[in-house]
């Protein structure tokens, strides 16, 4: 199971997830929040007060003090104060004590620098609601909150550089609790499977490798047929395909935070062809490499 847990901290080292709280404020009155199409993934958290949580298709759901909601695809949502907002409502506005009763919210986002074609969040559902305010669920997640909460209401030097942490695990806490549920399919599910797992771990760990098909099978101790359909079944593309995408992903990652030269950056990522090299990251990258290196 540790070297599980370790490809899932590779993966997420090499996408570069970083977390921010941007808002921490009483919202009076008639609100609403929206905080979608940044393109992030968006999550709010009650400290007090109640909320209503909407998204298009779907009956409002009530929220309560301690739930946690998060939108692994930036899913177009609102929380407001009412099951129905009117005219008086207001958006984005956290208004002031006159305007009427309180709920206090944090809100902040989820990203990652480099997640390119990655399907990591692909098996994850459009909105996760995790109910904390009850004691005994999810001890750990609820135990990162109230220090998020607490660091945020101290306001000390260093205070948002703190919550940003926090927020790094909690979103890891997040998926490990997904998992937990029994993720059928996706990348995650894949993490955690006995076999495929192995060959993951030998992607991640040594993209310079010259792998195949039939040593990425030999990795996860299975047959070429049965381990290339497992793979696709799980993560959703072919095993090279995956090969490739987490190379470049790598190569771009070196491109913007080194100096080592195109060649050697080829065979960090598995070419011993500088040709072969620049071609497939532009297939898949969608713009040579010289152009990353150039905007980093």
């Amino acid at each position: 199971m540790l070297k599980n847990q370790d490809s899932l901290s590779e993966l997420l080292r090499s996408l570069k997830l970083r977390a921010e709280v941007y808002v921490h404020a009483d919202f009076c009155g008639h609100w609403a929040v929206d905080t979608s199409g940044q393109r992030r993934i968006p999550f709010h958290m009650l400290g007090s007060g109640q909320g209503w949580l909407h998204i298009e298709g779907c009956e409002p759901r009530l929220l309560r003090v301690g739930d946690l909601v998060l939108f692994p695809h930036d899913v177009k949502h609102r929380v407001s104060s009412e099951p129905h907002p009117n005219a008086e409502t207001r958006l984005n506005d956290p208004g002031s004590e006159s305007d009427g009763p309180a709920t206090n919210l944090l809100c902040g986002f989820f990203d990652f620098d480099n997640l390119g074609n990655s399907p990591l969040l692909d098996a994850l559902p459009q909105v996760i609601v995790l109910e904390l305010g009850e004691q005994g669920r999810h001890p750990n997640i609820r135990t990162l909150i109230q220090l998020m909460v607490a660091e945020l209401e101290l306001s000390e030097p260093g205070s948002y550089a703190v919550v940003n942490q926090l927020c790094y695990l909690l979103f890891i806490q997040v998926l490990r609790l997904q998992i937990a549920k029994g993720l059928e399919t996706g990348l995650l599910a894949a993490l955690f499977d006995r076999r495929i797992s192995r060959a993951l771990d030998a992607i991640h760990t040594r993209p310079d490798a010259h792998w195949s098909l039939v040593t990425l099978a030999q990795a996860a101790a299975m047959g070429r047929t049965s381990f290339a359909e497992r793979f696709h079944q799980l993560v959703g593309q072919t095993p090279m395909k995956y090969l490739s995408q987490w190379r470049m992903q790598r190569a771009r990652e070196l491109l913007l935070t080194t100096e080592r030269s195109m060649l050697d950056i080829a065979e960090a990522c598995g070419y011993q062809s500088e040709v072969a090299f620049r071609k497939a990251y532009r297939s898949v990258m969608g713009e040579p490499p010289g152009q990353t290196r150039r905007r980093g």
